[in-house]
């Protein structure tokens, strides 16, 4: 029984620290990305300034497919919950009476 705790806390860990490396890993690249200086940019006083621009991102999934997606979700998982509970219910073994 001490064994089985030991390998149950061991997996735990495992898994937080998979998922912390996991975090940090995504969050890395972002945190040291920068654009590199242009070699040939005028500089000084007759330099003009670039206007800025904004990218619109298009595209993305319309709110009734994102509707139709959770609802899809929520009855598959509560199908599973009563299949289980079901299998579950029939193994038990009946008291004698």
């Amino acid at each position: 029984m001490y064994f089985i705790r030991r390998v149950r806390r061991l997996g735990a860990l495992l898994i937080a620290v998979c998922g912390l490396t996991g975090a940090f890993a995504g969050i890395g690249p972002a945190a040291f990305a920068q654009i590199p200086p242009d070699p040939f940019e005028r500089t000084g006083p007759a330099a003009q300034v670039a206007p800025a621009v904004h990218v619109t991102v298009a595209g993305g999934l319309p709110g009734w497919q994102v509707a139709i997606i959770a609802i899809a979700a929520a009855v598959v998982t509560s199908v599973a919950a009563v299949v289980i509970d079901r299998a579950r219910a029939a193994r038990l073994v009946a008291p004698a009476r």
